[in-house]
C-alpha cells in the first residue's frame, strides 16, 4: 500500500524519537515495519484479508524466533497511519491475545473504502472487520486482557475526516475502555505525522514497563 518504511524511519525520524525516550527511562523497544499491499495498484490494498494473515501468521512468529522480543501480548504493540491505523486497530481487536496496545495515527474505524478484500463483501465480512463493533461486542474481554488504544488526529485528509477519531475516542470512553486520544496542537499543522510518534511511541512504551 502507498507509503513505505522510510517514511516511519527516515520521515518522521523514529530512532531519535526512541532513543530520546529511551534515554528519559523508557524501556528500550523493537520496530518491525512490514511491507504490504498490491504492486500494480497500491491504492487498492487494505490490512486485512491475506494481508492480515501474513502480519499474523508470518511476521509476529518470524520477529519472536529471531529476535529478542518480549514474546507476549504485554510486549507488543500494533500501530499504523490511515489505513495501517485501521488495519492496527482491526487485526489487534481480531485476534485477542497477540497484542497489548493498538494505535491509529488519523485512520478510520470502520471498512469505508470497498477495495482489496472488501471489494465484493458481505455485510458479514464487512461487520467482522469493523473495530467499532468489534469493541462493543468485546469489551469485557478487552478489559480483561489489558488491552490499550491510542488513536491520534491532525486535520481532514481525503475521505479521512477527524471526527472519526473523535467519535471512536468517545465510543471507547462510553465503554471505559483505557485509551489516549492525541488531537494535532495548532502550533504543529502541517507535521501531523511527525507530532504524533513521540506521543503514540510513549503510550505504547508504558505497557512494556
Amino acid at each position: 500500500m502507498r507509503g513505505s518504511p522510510s517514511s516511519i524511519y527516515s520521515g518522521m525520524r523514529l530512532a531519535t524519537v526512541a532513543d530520546r525516550l529511551i534515554a528519559a527511562g523508557a524501556e528500550p523497544l523493537i520496530a518491525v515495519l512490514p511491507v504490504a499491499g498490491p504492486v500494480v495498484d497500491p491504492n487498492s490494498g487494505e490490512w486485512a484479508g491475506v494481508w492480515e494473515d501474513y502480519l499474523v501468521d508470518d511476521v509476529v512468529p518470524w520477529v519472536d524466533a529471531h529476535l529478542p522480543t518480549i514474546a507476549s501480548q504485554s510486549g507488543r504493540a500494533l500501530e499504523g497511519l490511515c489505513a495501517g491505523g485501521f488495519g492496527a486497530i482491526d487485526i489487534g481487536l481480531r485476534h485477542p491475545g497477540l497484542f497489548g496496545t493498538l494505535g491509529s495515527w488519523e485512520g478510520y474505524f470502520a471498512p469505508i473504502f470497498r477495495d482489496g478484500p472488501f471489494v465484493g463483501a458481505t455485510e458479514a465480512d464487512l461487520v467482522a472487520h469493523d473495530p467499532t463493533l468489534i469493541a462493543r461486542r468485546e469489551a469485557a474481554s478487552m478489559k480483561r486482557d489489558g488491552v490499550r488504544i491510542y488513536i491520534s488526529a491532525g486535520g481532514n485528509h481525503g475521505h479521512i475526516l477527524r471526527r472519526m477519531t473523535v467519535a471512536f475516542a468517545r465510543e471507547l470512553r462510553t465503554l471505559r475502555l483505557p485509551h489516549e486520544l492525541w488531537l494535532l496542537p495548532r502550533s504543529e499543522q502541517g507535521h501531523f505525522w511527525r507530532a504524533t510518534l513521540p506521543s503514540a511511541l510513549a503510550y505504547a512504551d508504558a505497557a512494556f514497563s
